[in-house]
């Protein structure tokens, strides 16, 4: 039998974070050792709950939960965090009276120490959030960075404009992704270490929206728990621009071969009008950014993997 890859989740409380998380517990290849929710895009206690709920109706009900304590720079806008309620409330995740999944008694931060510090072998971080609750633990126990295999991350933005909203943000130039910008401080934290980086920027997802007719291809097979569960959480944001952020960097953890990865150099503008903004630079930080997605492929991968 293929030895599992072993991964941590941290996600921030998003739709797409609660999305990703599913599609993570589908892969077969995956021992997932646990979840951090980082409280950014989120109402915490709701994401929190959310996130046991899901994790409960898959049945999984073994990997622990742990709520992370840290606080960013610059708060994500009442209105993103207002999802995190209503997932909480969906029917599909309040069929059961209480909830099995573990919430761990430790916090976020000092959770990840502990699983990194007793891991057999090197562990995957896949962040869907801000970097502060990885920051945070490195900081706690420098030691672990040699037990991190490497960072899989939806953030940033090198050759597109960000998606912090200068009419939403005084003092910002529109270069800024939410992920970095929530606290660009401990991101270039991060930047520091030699840990692989694999990022999931804007330049990929903004090629990969959510689209009506694949919402309507959910409810086709909403006989599936999982994909009636997907399409309601999309239900909720495709009237708006949406895009496969947090789902379409966790799917490379499932199917890689269907990503190009493009190696940049880069730094992490931490004040000024530019905080927040992934810049390229000559002789900067190396990362691994998805370039190019077989995106059809992508999309059919999703639909199969909520077929169950």
């Amino acid at each position: 039998m293929k030895k599992k890859q072993l991964v941590l989740m941290d996600h921030d409380g998003g739709v797409d974070d609660y999305l990703a998380t599913m599609l993570l517990l589908t892969m077969e290849h995956i021992e997932l050792l646990g979840v951090v929710v980082t409280p950014a895009d989120c109402y915490i206690p709701a994401a929190v709950s959310a996130t046991r709920k899901i994790i409960d109706l898959m049945g999984f009900s073994h990997i622990p939960v742990a709520e992370s304590t840290v606080r960013g720079i610059n708060p994500f806008p009442r209105l993103y965090r207002r999802d995190s309620l209503i997932v909480d409330y969906l029917p599909i995740l309040n069929q059961q009276d209480f909830l099995t999944t573990p919430l761990v008694a430790k916090s976020g931060q000092n959770f990840m120490v502990q699983i990194l510090q007793n891991a057999p072998e090197p562990v995957t971080l896949m962040v869907t959030g801000p970097l502060t609750t990885v920051a945070t633990a490195l900081e706690i126990a420098p030691e672990i960075e040699d037990k991190i295999d490497q960072i899989i991350w939806m953030g940033g933005a090198l050759n597109v404009p960000g998606n912090v909203e200068k009419s939403l943000e005084a003092g910002q130039d529109g270069s800024a992704e939410w992920n970095v910008y929530w606290d660009a401080i401990s991101v270039a934290k991060v930047w520091k270490t030699k840990i692989k980086i694999i990022m999931c920027p804007l330049d990929l997802t903004n090629n990969v929206p959510v689209t009506l007719d694949l919402v309507q291809k959910m409810g086709k097979q909403r006989q599936y728990p999982l994909s009636d569960l997907a399409g309601q959480c999309y239900a909720l944001v495709v009237p708006q621009d949406y895009y496969f952020w947090d789902v379409l960097a966790t799917a490379y953890l499932g199917k890689p071969e269907f990503y190009e990865l493009r190696a940049w150099e880069t730094e992490i503008i931490t004040s000024g009008l530019s905080q927040g903004r992934t810049k390229i630079v000559k002789d900067g930080r190396i990362i691994y950014a998805m370039d190019k997605v077989d995106k059809q492929a992508f999309y059919n991968y999703i639909l199969q993997q909520w077929q169950r």
